[in-house]
């Protein structure tokens, strides 16, 4: 079931509701470029397991509307309050891959984890994606500049390139076709802006906030959020589990999928 909620200055944020009558709920918040389709393969899975599925798409991505600002993190937290209070959410799973699980983290920090009672994230890009003068972890700023620079002059080739080191596992030419039109259903200039955000915001006292049971899932081949910083959150975060994922990349969703959907299974029903 697919609808829109209407959020701050009257954007339209577009949500996957799959079986709403389960009463324990699941809210992934896909990472960049991407949309709730991410979630495929656990969207195929989880729900007959008895969990409520609910995707929503990033403000300028998939089916939501692309207004031409609002990609900070606390806009972008905010989205995620209005959506929680519109369904009218409470002890609920928070799950946030990549960029979604920064938004997860500002979410945590800035509204106390309403109605979140565990957290799940999934090669997040936090504390910082990029290399700062007292943090030697993460990417090369160069490197972010360059997808920006990317986005601006031939998108589908920053994409291409950026889709090429996502996954560790083999994958077919349909699948990575069809993760590449994901990123295409995104506008430009919200792809651009999230990258900048990247660089201009950092999530240290965020992480340091949570107190939910928390569990960090983060690919060792992780070439796009180097597994560096799935270890940084566990020794910032009380209370949280890492569990590496030893034949994954960024994408451990589909790299080891049924491993992926039986450890968060497991979390959310305290059997890890």
């Amino acid at each position: 079931m697919g609808y829109y909620i209407k959020v701050k200055d009257k954007v339209k944020i577009y949500v996957e509701d799959l079986r709403p009558e389960c009463k324990k709920t699941i809210v992934f918040l896909h990472g960049w470029p991407a949309n709730h389709n991410l979630f495929e393969y656990q969207f195929n899975k989880l729900p007959k397991l008895g969990y409520r599925c609910i995707g929503i798409d990033t403000r300028g991505f998939g089916k939501s509307d692309k207004p031409f600002n609002g990609y900070d993190y606390n806009t972008l937290a905010e989205d995620l309050k209005d959506v929680v209070e519109a369904l009218g959410l409470s002890d609920f799973t928070l799950a946030g891959h990549s960029t979604g699980g920064a938004i997860a983290a500002r979410y945590m920090y800035r509204y106390k984890g309403y109605g979140v009672s565990k957290l799940v994230l999934i090669a997040a890009a936090a504390p910082s994606l990029i290399k700062r003068p007292n943090f030697p972890y993460g990417l090369d700023i160069e490197t972010v500049l360059q997808i920006i620079e990317g986005t601006y002059n031939d998108r589908p080739q920053m994409l291409q390139d950026f889709g090429n080191k996502f996954f560790f596992q083999h994958s077919s030419e349909a699948f990575s076709k069809w993760f590449f039109r994901l990123g295409l259903q995104a506008a430009g200039w919200a792809t651009a802006a999230i990258a900048k955000t990247w660089i201009n915001e950092v999530l240290f006292a965020d992480l340091e906030s949570i107190s939910v049971p928390t569990l960090i899932i983060h690919g060792i081949h992780d070439k796009i959020v180097p597994f560096e910083l799935g270890k940084i959150q566990h020794s910032m975060i009380r209370n949280s589990i890492l569990i590496p994922f030893e034949f994954s990349g960024h994408g451990s969703f589909y790299d080891q999928k049924d491993e992926f959907n039986n450890v968060i299974d497991k979390f959310i029903g305290n059997r890890l």
